[in-house]
């Protein structure tokens, strides 16, 4: 069972500006739940299009109720890994993320577009997605309803509603057909 989430944002900053914040968000006092961010490959393109691959590592605290119903022993760190497109002509920064452990709880896999706004230039549009899916027979709906609302705290001020899952497969990083 899986649920898919969307919203867009209007950041009242310029392209060039959300990019450099985005490369210099970790660390920072009001992210303590991120204890690392190591680059794990780097490439400028022939086409002059920028890709990465991070690793983060995140604390891994469970509500209350899901203490008592998973192991004491689940590790408290989580493994993230990013994947990120730059392309500084079109003025376009694409993410993908996702975790690496817990898959027997939870999967979640977000995907982000960065682009300058046309239509006013000193702002950038943001387009998130997220898919979470579940395999815990029960307890999906609860599950993904937590990670729905840590994920809508860490990314305020977005607003996501629930939709129906696209066509396109979301571990592409590229562009709908």
């Amino acid at each position: 069972m899986g649920r898919y989430f969307h919203s867009e944002v209007d950041i009242k900053s310029p392209w060039h500006q959300v990019l450099a914040a985005f490369w210099q968000r970790y660390p920072n006092p009001y992210s303590t739940h991120v204890l690392t961010e190591d680059v794990l490959y780097r490439e400028v393109t022939s086409s002059n299009h920028l890709l990465s691959r991070r690793l983060l590592t995140k604390t891994n605290r469970l509500p209350g109720w899901a203490e008592r119903v998973f192991s004491m022993h689940m590790a408290r760190a989580v493994y993230v890994l990013e994947d990120s497109i730059v392309d500084p002509q079109a003025h376009t920064l694409i993410t993908k993320t996702w975790n690496l452990n817990h898959n027997t709880l939870m999967t979640v896999v977000e995907r982000c577009l960065f682009e300058e706004n046309h239509g006013q230039p000193s702002w950038t549009k943001l387009r998130r997605e997220a898919w979470i899916s579940t395999a815990v027979y029960g307890l999906g709906r609860p599950i993904q309803l937590v990670t729905r609302e840590s994920h809508q705290r860490s990314k305020s001020p977005s607003h996501h509603k629930p939709r129906r899952p696209p066509t396109r497969n979301p571990n592409s990083l590229s562009e709908p057909q």
